[in-house]
């Protein structure tokens, strides 16, 4: 079994977004080639209409150059980015997204894939956190049995 096969077999029922693309990050890549049910929901549009677009449908005149540029070059370099990206939804309302991509390996240690585990969040109100990631929290709070396994593995979690 392939990671990709994995992925697919374990991300189906979760309540995170989850999203495969190919490995062509120049425009206009990547594709998608694999999205669960809760990122079509996030996003507003089928998972059939997901497939085989590049992931920036989604960006819009709100998404920083400055984010995408790094996530490019991580991607590029063929390293894991975490980081926050103003997305909009099919309808045109726009969200703040909790993005941790990571390239999935081969045995050989080539890249087949990558794939992105992305999340709804709200800036929280009153003093400023230490951190960058804890100006945010999930817009909705999962209590699912791949959580767990995602925090696990340090999704959504500064390396």
């Amino acid at each position: 079994m392939t990671a990709f096969e994995l992925i697919r077999a374990l991300a189906h029922d979760a309540t995170i977004g989850i999203v495969v693309t190919d490995t062509v990050v120049e425009a206009p890549g990547p594709t998608i080639v694999y999205a669960n049910q809760a990122f079509g929901q996030l996003v507003g549009c089928s998972v059939d209409d997901i497939i085989g677009q590049s992931p920036r449908f989604m960006q819009g005149k709100e998404t920083r150059r400055e984010t995408l540029d790094t996530f490019h070059r991580a991607l590029d370099a063929g390293e894991r980015f975490h980081g926050y990206l103003t997305n909009y939804r099919a309808d045109g309302t726009k969200y703040r997204a909790e993005i941790d991509c990571r390239p999935l390996r081969a045995a050989d240690g080539r890249i087949e894939n990558f794939v992105a585990f992305e999340r709804e969040v709200i800036r929280r109100v009153g003093r400023p956190a230490v951190s960058a990631a804890g100006r945010y929290e999930p817009a909705v709070a999962s209590n699912d049995g791949l959580t767990n396994t995602l925090r696990n593995l340090s999704i959504f979690e500064h390396a």
